[in-house]
């Protein structure tokens, strides 16, 4: 099913000053379906690489690192919230010339995602999220008491600085996952590169401290599942440390027709699951490209 290789590009793109790094697959139909795959934390764009390989050749893949992550250069003095990221990703998407495409949510990339479809729910053709959370339900009270810190909070800052050490890093890609042999150690390597770079971390300290305005959106999100029902396809490690099983069974009080698989796996379910998850979304996207 996914045996041609996939043709990809690896490039820049500006917005505003920032030189958003994005990979694309380059598939053998020009009408084919367009899947934009948001990352999450502390990953970037390479988290999908395997992915594009399994599924460029039949459907155009888009994964943007977005600022902060991967190899996205800001211009001094870049405000780094969730709504910045947003309208980076939405100035990305306009730049390409994106009108309709299928969006993937994961970690980080769920809250940047959302608001991305608050702002243009004609560009949704369908959603796919993987432990990518909208609902207080699927929030661990470790991930509740690490997403909720302020700076002025005794100790919150030296908290989230040894949330972002290799160790750090590793446990999230290791955690809930039964066999971690299966998991290449390139992700959370590569991962870290880029947390030591100059201003990295600073960068992933002031989008904690702006996690609290994602849970304070989380009845928003909720409604505009609501109102525009998009096709949805769940996906999700059900041992996941941060974002729990709950999280992912909440999005059908809202979509009651939404499709949840549950992998006994973390996080990073693609990590472990690829072929699985792979093959889901092909079938979805056909569907829901229609």
């Amino acid at each position: 099913m996914f045996a041609t290789p996939a043709r990809t590009a690896h490039r820049q793109l500006d917005v505003d000053g920032v030189r958003v790094f994005y990979r694309e697959s380059f598939p053998e139909r020009e009408d084919a379906p367009v899947l934009l795959l948001l990352h999450g934390f502390p990953s970037g764009s390479h988290q999908f690489g395997r992915l594009i390989d399994a599924l460029g050749a039949r459907y155009r893949l888009i994964a943007p690192d977005l600022p902060g992550f991967g190899h996205t250069e800001v211009p001094d003095g870049f405000t780094y919230s969730f709504d910045r990221l947003a309208d980076v990703t939405e100035g990305f998407v306009q730049r390409l010339g994106l009108d309709r495409f299928v969006m993937y949510v994961f970690d980080f990339g769920a809250p940047v995602g959302f608001r991305l479809a608050e702002r243009h729910p004609e560009w949704i053709a369908g959603l796919m999220t993987q432990n990518g959370n909208a609902y207080e339900d699927g929030l661990s009270d470790a991930a509740r008491d690490l997403l909720t810190l302020q700076p002025e909070a005794p100790g919150a800052e030296d908290t989230l600085r040894g949330f972002l050490t290799l160790e750090g890093t590793r446990g999230q890609y290791e955690t809930g996952v039964a066999d971690t042999d299966l998991i290449a150690p390139d992700g959370w390597t590569l991962d870290q590169h880029f947390l030591d770079l100059p201003g990295r971390k600073e960068a992933q300290l002031a989008l904690f401290f702006d996690y609290h305005t994602n849970i304070e959106s989380y009845g928003r999100w909720q409604a505009w599942l609501r109102e525009y029902t998009p096709p949805t396809l769940i996906t999700w490690g059900r041992n996941d440390p941060f974002f729990t099983e709950l999280g992912a069974r909440a999005y059908l009080r809202d979509l009651p027709s939404g499709e949840l698989h549950l992998f006994d796996t973390g996080h990073f379910a693609l990590e472990t699951h690829l072929p699985e998850i792979a093959r889901l979304i092909a079938d979805f996207l056909d569907r829901a490209w229609k």
